[in-house]
C-alpha cells in the first residue's frame, strides 16, 4: 500500500503529515515554506509511495470559506495538472489549529515550544490526517 500525505497549507508555512504504508498510524512529516511547497513535494514524492493527498479546506467557523482558500485552491490547481496520477482531496480543517494547541498543552509542552509555529502547522496537519482516516473508517 501506498501512504496518504495531508498538508495543512498556510500563507507562509505548511504543516505535512503522512500515514505508514499500511495507513494505519498517521503522524507529523515537517513543516516547509509554502513557497518552497510543490518541489518539496515533487521530491518526497520521487522517494515515497503516496496513494493521495489530503489538503485541508480552510473555513471560518460558520462554514463559510476564509479568506486562504483562493491560495488553497490555486495550489490544488497546479497540483492536479502537474501530478493527476496522485489524486488530491479537500478536507474540513477547522478548529485544528486550536486542537494542536490543546494537544501541545495536554502533552506538557512548555510556552515558548507552544509558541513555534512550524509544529503547530505539523500537528494540524497531523489532526486533518486522523480526522480523514476516522472518516473512512
Amino acid at each position: 500500500m501506498a501512504r496518504i500525505l495531508s498538508i495543512d497549507y498556510g500563507q507562509k508555512r505548511t504543516g505535512l503529515a503522512v500515514t505508514d504504508p499500511l495507513q494505519i498510524i498517521a503522524g507529523g512529516l515537517a513543516t516547509v515554506s509554502t513557497s518552497g511547497l510543490f518541489d518539496w513535494l515533487k521530491d518526497y514524492l520521487s522517494k515515497e509511495s503516496v496513494e493521495r493527498i489530503i489538503i485541508g479546506e480552510p473555513k471560518q467557523t460558520n462554514g463559510q470559506p476564509s479568506e486562504n482558500l483562493a491560495r488553497v485552491q490555486q495550489f490544488v490547481n497546479r497540483w492536479k495538472k502537474a501530478f493527476p496520477e496522485v489524486p488530491i482531496e479537500y478536507y474540513d480543517e477547522r478548529f485544528t489549529s486550536v486542537l494542536a494547541h490543546q494537544a501541545m498543552l495536554d502533552g506538557g509542552l512548555k510556552k515558548k515550544a507552544r509558541q513555534d509555529k512550524a509544529l503547530v502547522d505539523e500537528i494540524s496537519a497531523t489532526i486533518i490526517l486522523e480526522d480523514y482516516l476516522r472518516s473512512r473508517k
